[in-house]
């Protein structure tokens, strides 16, 4: 007896169906005599995965109707001069969100500048009074991935009411603030969550009674069939490069979960590449709109 095909948790169509809400919004929003949203993207360095990043995000505002600009610095410019255009961001009322893309070079402290950046203006979710206030459930910008696993779960009504959910990856941008969000005493929350990470001893031992499992490790094949219950629901956030010399780009890109081993046990599962990943950029749009409404913060 063949094994049933697991359900697809298509991020491509959900992610498409946020645009199109937020480019119709953005369209009544500018009908009624507003000025149309403004996302200021900061890029420093030549980070190639970056620039296909920041491509993606250009892209998306360009559809929905949100303005957007891109400043592009030197790798060898510093926080002093990074910290100062980020200040001219903050004071100027045309622009509602300001993202720098992640990651800075290695002599720039990331927290600082994003400490920086106006908390009202943090599209991307990452300040610390965003943070502080997601973790006591007040109205905030909510970290862009994990809000986005948050709409597939809606979406696919796959409710965390009462299950167990465990999230492999404590990080600041994905893990974490899953873990806050799932957990918390709302309609989409309310789950028992357990946060682990890739140095977790015997991991399987926590991830094999999930309802829910969300992998945010970074790691390529951290998780296999063997580590995941029969009918569990699985996000795989990672996104990884593995060498192919068997395709023209001489690589391919795989989640944190390998595919095929916990296919075989999932109930649903989201697909690397298609699946959290454009889910990010429709809620960075969401956000934005969210910015120039002054709906978070009026």
């Amino acid at each position: 007896m063949n094994k049933p095909v697991p359900n697809i948790i298509d991020g491509r169509h959900v992610a498409a169906l946020i645009r199109e809400e937020v480019r119709q919004d953005v369209h009544d929003w500018v009908n009624s005599g507003n000025r149309a949203p403004k996302l200021q993207v900061v890029l420093v360095g030549g980070n190639q995965a970056s620039k296909v990043y920041v491509g993606a995000k250009t892209r998306a505002c360009e559809e929905v109707g949100i303005l957007s600009e891109t400043l592009m610095l030197p790798d060898t410019t510093s926080e002093k001069i990074l910290k100062e255009h980020i200040a001219k961001y903050n004071d100027d009322p045309t622009i509602d969100g300001i993202l720098v893309q992640l990651p800075l070079p290695a002599h720039m402290t990331p927290l600082a500048v994003i400490e920086s950046i106006d908390h009202r203006k943090d599209v991307d979710g990452f300040h610390p009074m965003n943070v502080g206030r997601l973790t006591i459930g007040q109205p905030c910008y909510r970290s862009c991935t994990p809000a986005g696993i948050m709409e597939l779960l809606k979406y696919y009504s796959l409710s965390a009411k009462s299950k167990d959910v465990v999230v492999v990856g404590a990080s600041n941008i994905v893990g974490s603030p899953a873990a806050i969000m799932l957990s918390r005493e709302n309609d989409e929350g309310k789950a028992t969550t357990t946060l682990c990470h890739k140095y977790t001893r015997d991991l399987t031992r926590h991830t094999i009674g999930a309802d829910i499992l969300i992998v945010a490790a970074g790691v390529p094949g951290l998780i296999t069939g063997q580590m995941v219950k029969e009918g569990a629901v699985v996000i795989d956030v990672g996104m990884n490069r593995v060498a192919d010399p068997s395709v023209d780009r001489g690589y391919r890109l795989v989640g944190d979960c390998d595919y095929d081993s916990v296919a075989e046990k999932a109930s649903w599962i989201t697909p690397v590449p298609g699946g959290v990943g454009p889910m990010t950029v429709a809620m960075l749009m969401k956000n934005t709109l969210l910015a120039a409404k002054k709906a978070v913060y009026p």
